[in-house]
Order: C-alpha cells, then sequence, then structure tokens
C-alpha cells in the first residue's frame, strides 16, 4: 500500500473528501519553494502535487506555464526537484507526494535510475501527461512495479471506448480534467462534472478527484461533493506569482481546504 493508498483509506474512514493542492516545484525560488511544500500539510492539504518544471509543457495554461519558467530561471532540475521530496520527508513521512510533468526529463536520467532515485526520494506517485496509455511499457508499469503509483487524466473526451484503456493501469486515483482546454482557463461546474464522476466510478473501484477550473473555497466545495476530492493549482500558484509571503499563500490554501472539507 503506497501512501496515497493510504491517505484515501484513512479519508474514507472519516468520510472526508481529498483537498490536493498543486504546486510548481522551485518556484519563484528553491528555498521559498520547500517552505511552501513544507506548510502544506498544516494548511489542510491531503496530497501534494508537485510540478516538474519543463521546457515545452503542452496542458498548461499562462500560469502555469510561467511558474514553470520562473523555476527553470532560477535554477530548478529534476535532481533539485527530487531533492526538494527528500528535505520534506524529513519532517513528514505521511502526506502523499505525486510528481506531475512530461517525460522528457525523466527518459533523459533513464527511467531505471529515475525510479530509483525517486522512490527513495519519498514520491509516492506520478502525472506523466504526454505518455498515453499505448506507452505504458515506458513508465506506467516499471513504476508501478517499484511501488509508485501511477495516475492518469480522463477528460471530458474521454469517451466509453476510450476510458477502460485509459484506467487499465491506472492505479493510486483517478484524476478528471472537468473541462476541455488548458489549466486556469474556466470554472469548474459541479452540474457537469457529477455525471462524468458517476461514468468513471462505473468502470473502477479508485478514488476519482476533479482539478481545473476550480479558484475559491466555494468552488472547492461544489467540486469535491460530486467526486472524491479536488484539485487546486493555478490559484495557489497565482499567489506564488503574486509575490505573497508563505504565510499569506499557506493561509489561501487553508481557505481552499477547508472549503474541500466542508463537504
Amino acid at each position: 500500500m503506497t501512501r496515497i493508498d493510504a491517505k484515501f483509506a484513512a479519508l474514507n474512514a472519516e468520510g472526508r473528501k481529498a483537498f490536493v493542492a498543486y504546486v510548481m516545484a522551485g518556484d519563484p525560488d528553491y528555498a521559498t519553494s520547500l517552505d511552501v511544500l513544507k506548510g502544506l500539510p498544516g494548511a489542510g492539504v491531503d496530497i501534494i502535487e508537485m510540478g516538474l518544471p519543463f521546457t515545452d509543457p503542452m496542458a498548461d495554461g499562462p500560469t502555469i506555464q510561467l511558474a514553470g519558467q520562473r523555476a527553470l530561471e532560477a535554477g530548478q532540475t529534476l535532481q533539485k526537484t527530487l531533492d526538494m521530496a527528500t528535505e520534506f520527508r524529513k519532517t513528514d513521512n505521511i502526506t502523499p507526494i505525486v510528481m506531475m510533468g512530461y517525460y522528457n526529463p525523466i527518459y533523459n536520467r533513464g527511467v531505471e535510475k529515475f525510479l530509483v532515485d525517486a522512490k527513495a526520494a519519498g514520491i509516492d506517485g506520478l502525472i506523466v501527461v504526454d505518455l498515453p496509455p499505448e506507452e505504458d511499457e515506458e513508465l506506467c508499469i516499471p513504476a508501478q512495479k517499484a511501488g509508485l503509483n501511477f495516475i492518469r487524466l480522463a477528460t471530458p473526451t474521454t469517451d466509453d471506448k476510450r476510458l477502460p484503456k485509459v484506467l487499465q493501469n491506472t492505479s493510486g486515483f483517478v484524476y478528471y480534467v472537468s473541462i476541455t482546454g488548458i489549466t486556469g482557463s474556466a470554472a469548474a461546474e459541479a452540474g457537469d462534472v457529477a455525471p462524468e464522476v458517476a461514468r468513471i466510478k462505473a468502470k473502477t473501484d479508485l478514488p476519482v478527484i476533479v482539478g481545473f477550473g476550480i479558484r475559491t473555497p466555494d468552488a472547492a466545495q461544489s467540486i469535491a461533493s460530486v467526486a472524491d476530492g479536488c484539485v487546486v493549482g493555478s490559484a495557489i500558484v497565482d499567489e506564488i506569482a503574486a509575490g505573497k509571503p508563505v504565510a499569506e499563500v499557506l493561509a489561501f490554501v487553508k481557505g481552499l481546504a477547508d472549503g474541500a472539507h466542508r463537504t
């Protein structure tokens, strides 16, 4: 059982929904980013989604793209991202960390070495947005053999024919992208999300977490009420981009977490 599996078991026993927070590793710099990372559990975050900055992102909107650029310009690398996880684990061995990014940095490091290093650093799961199920032998299956969850995204355009393929080697949870398009581009609506979550849950026992288009505590509550939890990314990254002190960023995150946990 991974930390992700254990977290959902604990949340289920408590009758609570999951709040997942996304931050870009190294944004705006290593030290500030690490301080935010370490503060997330105390702000009510159940699972941390840690972005791996990459030069050519595809699914990210301007907010996340700029965060990645800031991180890269500040010297963030895959190794430094793993180092952040290692530092985090010195004081927190419970909160799951999911690394989200693209395959190129992992491929360049070497899959086998990356998986050994990620596991040692305390990474629990991976979201690699540019590896479709047809490429599962590249990373998904090796990752699961190494003890890491491989989390797949489903979208409004994932039809009933495609959905089983998406789910076949997914573990940890299913990340449902509530809107078509890029991150931060529209608002998620519970009325649109609910039937899609039900459709996915009819095909899997995994928790379904909804992301994209959630920016306020009320939105977090609304979306979490029709799923197993929600993810907030761009709204948090905007607070960091605005140069807010770490304490203010974490207070903002706590408001979102409290919203999701009201359900």
